[in-house]
């Protein structure tokens, strides 16, 4: 859809608009990599461009080029809500939904009177935007971003700074290239952005290669906590609010942990589940190796979704119950879990 719509968008983007870019709650690599990516691209063209993300992300995007214009909806509100009410264009990036941003943030998206551009690599999208963009066979929203750009006609304009941004959403929504989305155009996307600057082992250092004491301390209960179910090739990790306060928890501090059980031999499905009494919720993130789809999983049972291999989820119960009933459920896949 979206490249027959693209002379429409080169339109709307010819003259100096007021821009709103909105990822989704708690952004990862991928929301704020492409937030930031598309937010230098429309400043060559000197729209005025804000990047607004419903709330705080982890301390290692914090070095991203732009974080420091960067609004929080939570703690900013009302300058956020003037600027999406004067907003011409919203972008809503790595999201489909208008839930995913937040029931806060949520209502005040879906009463802008803004044109809506929606860019997205997820499963199932609302009927919301002017120009849709949805593809579930990208990598990441930040493949999409370049593809978008490139649509345009502006490959020239990707600069070292646009770059490094896109290169942070591709590297970590595939595991650092090793998910079953990346393909050979995700690597040759890559290798254009290297050559337009994109520093590829400077990137994953500070993503990667930047723990606290505190957050190796915190994998290390994890681990203990580790349960593995090997009758339905499944394994879980769970963390209590007072395990997390113990180590001084900080948003992102749980990141990658849920793989650890998903690398165990034998293993093809993995869930880790994180108590979050600020939000009154279980936290939960699924993964999987093969045909298992955690996003229907998700879907049905913990009011979330994702990708095949890759879901997150919730839950409003206390951390054993959201426990016992995900142990309660598995035997329902037995079939699937034994392929």
């Amino acid at each position: 859809m979206i490249k027959a719509q693209i002379p429409q968008i080169k339109s709307l983007l010819s003259s100096p608009k007021n821009v709103v870019i909105v990822p989704h709650r708690n952004p990862d690599g991928d929301a704020m990599g492409s937030t930031l990516a598309l937010m230098h691209y429309l400043k060559t063209y000197n729209h005025d461009v804000v990047v607004i993300t419903p709330n705080d992300y982890p301390e290692f995007l914090k070095w991203l080029p732009g974080d420091q214009s960067v609004l929080k909806f939570d703690s900013q509100t009302e300058e956020c809500k003037l600027l999406i009410d004067k907003a011409d264009l919203l972008f809503t990036l790595d999201f489909n939904a208008f839930h995913r941003a937040g029931h806060e943030l949520a209502p005040v998206l879906e009463n802008s009177n803004s044109v809506k551009v929606m860019i997205d690599h997820h499963q199932e999208p609302d009927d919301y935007a002017a120009y849709t963009y949805s593809d579930v066979s990208m990598s990441s929203t930040c493949e999409m971003i370049y593809n978008f750009i490139d649509m345009l006609g502006d490959q020239d304009k990707i600069d070292e700074t646009i770059a490094t941004c896109l290169y942070v959403g591709i590297m970590t929504d595939t595991g650092s290239f090793r998910f079953k989305g990346t393909t050979s155009k995700t690597h040759e996307v890559i290798g254009c952005l290297i050559e337009k600057g994109a520093n590829n082992s400077e990137i994953h250092n500070n993503i990667y290669d930047t723990n606290s004491i505190n957050r190796l301390q915190l994998l290390g209960v994890a681990l203990q906590n580790l349960k593995v179910i090997p009758e339905l090739r499944t394994a879980y990790i769970s963390l209590s609010q007072v395990e997390l306060d113990a180590f001084n928890f900080k948003k992102g501090d749980t990141e990658g942990f849920v793989n650890y059980a998903l690398s165990l031999k034998g293993i093809i499905f993995a869930a880790i589940f994180i108590e979050s009494q600020q939000d009154e919720i279980i936290k939960i993130s699924f993964r999987s190796k093969g045909d298992f789809s955690v996003n229907e999983f998700s879907r049905a049972h913990f009011n979330g979704g994702g990708h095949n291999n890759a879901a997150g989820g919730r839950s409003e119960t206390d951390l054993q119950s959201t426990i016992d009933k995900f142990i309660s459920i598995l035997p329902q896949y037995k079939h699937e879990l034994s392929q």
